[in-house]
């Protein structure tokens, strides 16, 4: 399934160097840290705290944007030590996963392609921002599977272990939670982080988008899925968080949880007992085509009209699954015909899981358009069985995850040790 519409949305020119931190000497302005040499001045935190109020749906006043600058500031202390370290071990972030990145939190939105870009400039958000922050993630990971090297990879026992586990809780509920994640330097920033937690959730409350705040500000490695940790045990669970789930309505959202290194928010939003229930399962081919230009700032051009044209009128020739494979190779095999065995409760975005649900056998999707290229989808068969375990692809990745968020939190307390951090 991670084949199926693996889309770039946005493009811009982004430079390679951090917007968050720079040289004394290119400011004017007062200092608020000092990070490894590196000046965060009060105008880097002001901006940021004026976009998390405007992002929020806060009113930026004085008052409240000074409640938001002593957990703004711990936030860009973090995300410089994390450039630092990306810069110092040579990692590069193509464009392509940054806009990949960006198309994932815009389907998770129900956002067209360009949609994110156009939402947050019209609120008065810098768009650029976002992108640095999204950057600076996917950096971070890549840090961080250098560093895990080889043991990052789960061995067969790891993976029987984990398949035991599973059956384990067959029959059990699990729980689809979202989550934002806001750390804590140290004791003397508890109270900042907690106030900055209470700000986001009463924002969160009266209607903000939880994927948006999320992919912004959580500090968790789910942001770049708008928090979205998916369908998961309580005993996966922080005690702390697993409490308060296990006893939260669909849909609400939690006040903040003390988790080791931060506060927890966490919006619970299904339930479902695992294999007790039937699971649609579907075989299903795409035709994908790219466009010679990818689209900007969400318009569809001659160029890019012109591909999805020829895509759906050679689409609508085919009458059966092998003739869409005919018509994928056609088009270069960019992305494979055949994603696999697809389980529909796991697609996403919903707007893409109704379009699979509502598709009869053998008829085509209407164009799925997004920033780098045109699917057209069909659907060959679908059958109800009772839910089984997941892959074994499915399983490691689930592994790595978990290695991966623990390397994360361990590795930026190190940077914090080691490094010279000066705060005005």
């Amino acid at each position: 399934m991670k084949h199926l519409l693996r889309a770039a949305a946005l493009v811009a020119v982004l430079s390679a160097a951090p917007a968050l931190a720079q040289t004394a000497s290119d400011y004017n302005a007062s200092i608020a840290a000092v990070v490894n040499g590196q000046v965060i001045t009060n105008q880097d935190v002001a901006a940021r705290a004026r976009l998390l109020a405007i992002s929020t749906g806060m009113q930026p006043t004085p008052q409240a944007l000074a409640r938001l600058e002593p957990q703004v500031t711990s936030l860009l202390i973090d995300e410089t030590l994390k450039m630092q370290e990306i810069n110092k071990l040579g990692v590069t972030v193509p464009l392509s996963d940054v806009t990949g990145a960006i198309s994932r939190i815009e389907q998770g939105n129900g956002l067209p392609p360009g949609g994110l870009r156009m939402k947050l400039t019209a609120a008065g958000v810098p768009f650029d921002t976002l992108v640095e922050q999204i950057r600076t993630e996917l950096g971070w990971q890549a840090v961080l599977h250098q560093v895990l090297g080889p043991g990052l990879q789960p061995t067969p026992g790891d993976l029987n272990a984990q398949k035991a586990a599973l059956k384990a809780e067959i029959g059990s509920t699990q729980y689809h939670i979202a989550e934002i994640f806001v750390p804590v330097s140290g004791p003397e920033g508890d109270a900042a982080a907690r106030n900055f937690a209470n700000t986001v959730i009463a924002q969160l409350r009266t209607g903000a988008p939880f994927p948006v705040i999320a992919a912004q500000f959580s500090q968790a490695q789910t942001a770049l899925q708008g928090g979205d940790m998916g369908f998961v045990a309580l005993g996966s669970l922080d005690p702390a968080v697993a409490q308060v789930v296990s006893t939260m309505p669909v849909g609400a959202i939690s006040n903040p949880i003390r988790v080791p290194g931060g506060y927890d928010i966490v919006q619970l939003q299904a339930t479902h007992n695992v294999g007790t229930e039937m699971q649609t399962i579907l075989s299903i081919r795409q035709v994908f085509a790219p466009y010679p230009q990818p689209i900007t700032n969400g318009q569809v051009g001659p160029a890019q009209a012109a591909v999805i044209n020829k895509v759906m009128q050679a689409a609508h020739a085919a009458h059966s699954c092998a003739d869409m494979e005919a018509v994928n190779a056609a088009f270069g095999n960019v992305r494979p015909a055949d994603p696999g065995p697809v389980n529909l409760a796991t697609v996403t975005p919903p707007a893409f899981q109704a379009i699979l649900g509502n598709l009869a056998a053998g008829q085509i999707s209407e164009p799925l358009v997004a920033a780098d290229g045109v699917s057209v989808v069909m659907v060959c068969s679908r059958q109800s069985q009772a839910a089984s375990l997941p892959s074994d692809d499915a399983i490691a990745q689930m592994i790595v995850e978990h290695r991966v968020e623990l390397e994360s939190q361990q590795l930026l307390d190190v940077l914090h040790h080691r490094a010279l951090i000066t705060q005005q």
